[in-house]
């Protein structure tokens, strides 16, 4: 049985799919389907139901999975001993961030630095908002990853602080005003992105701060498609700092007010993997970025 046949059961397993798992490995789902089968036939025992929603583990499945986490765990700490025996830093890292503005120049060049310091490093980018590079960062699905801070901090989390930026109340071209007409900005669409986002929160603090409810609002998960709508003329909406103005400037929209206070974007790990050679090693180097 070889060890890569094992990761790809592990990864179907918590996938629940053939395609999400090829997703995950880079690899074919026909070669993932094989994997699966080897293993299987060299076991003599069925790991997965096949049914129309995916890949359900039976129950030997459920009882080999354990051990089969603990071999790749081995497996992957005899690598990393090697490693650092060699002086070398190697293995697969996974990157969440980039889903929208304030991260992805963050990710561009931690994972410049880490090929040209690190070639033997796989580095595999997840694009996600930051609820999910939280959650996959949780479940281990992602090694380590950039994201937006809430109000409250992530417990079990290590985290650097990176970057923060701020917000604006953007609005079509004519239509905004000094002091802003809040009663107004009432009667047109709100553009509001999810509720646990930075602008989503705002957005909020914005209604309460100022006594106002929408009639209509309009939602939306990425700012890019916030930018499009007040753009083209669909109603108002909180953009990060660095789009605003490249947007006012581009006499895409034009901006209200400074609607938040400064966010703060993270790097973050789970605080139990700090002696793990990979996460010792990209942290170091967002660290270095940071402090320079």
């Amino acid at each position: 049985m070889q060890i890569h046949q094992i990761e790809t059961f592990v990864v179907v397993a918590r996938a629940g799919s053939i395609t999400r798992a090829s997703e995950e490995l880079h690899l074919s789902q026909p070669a993932v389907s094989a994997h699966v089968k080897a293993i299987e036939e060299e076991l003599g025992l069925a790991l997965f139901e096949r049914t129309s929603r995916g890949m359900s583990l039976t129950d030997d499945g459920r009882r080999l999975l354990d051990k089969a986490q603990l071999a790749l765990e081995a497996h992957r700490g005899l690598l990393d001993e090697a490693a650092r025996i060699k002086g070398r830093i190697r293995g697969r890292l996974r990157i969440g961030g980039g889903a929208n503005s304030s991260t992805e120049a963050l990710v561009g060049r931690l994972v410049t630095t880490l090929s040209e310091r690190h070639p033997e490093v796989e580095i595999g980018l997840v694009h996600a908002d930051s609820n999910a590079v939280v959650a996959g960062i949780r479940d281990e699905t992602l090694d380590a990853g950039f994201y937006n801070a809430g109000e409250h901090p992530e417990p079990g989390l290590t985290t650097i602080e990176v970057a923060r930026f701020g917000v604006y109340l953007a609005a079509p071209v004519g239509l905004a005003s000094s002091p802003p007409d809040w009663r107004a900005l009432e009667d047109v669409p709100w553009i509001r992105p999810d509720a646990d986002s930075c602008c989503g929160r705002a957005v909020d603090r914005l209604f309460a701060e100022h006594g106002i409810r929408p009639r209509r609002i309009v939602n939306v998960d990425r700012v890019s498609a916030t930018r499009a709508l007040v753009a083209g003329g669909v109603g108002v909406g909180l953009l990060h700092a660095d789009i605003a103005e490249v947007a006012e400037a581009n006499g895409e929209l034009e901006l209200v007010c400074r609607a938040d206070a400064e966010v703060r974007v993270l790097f973050g790990y789970l605080s139990r993997r700090a002696d793990d050679p990979l996460v010792q090693t990209v942290a170091a180097v967002v660290a270095a970025r940071a402090s320079g």
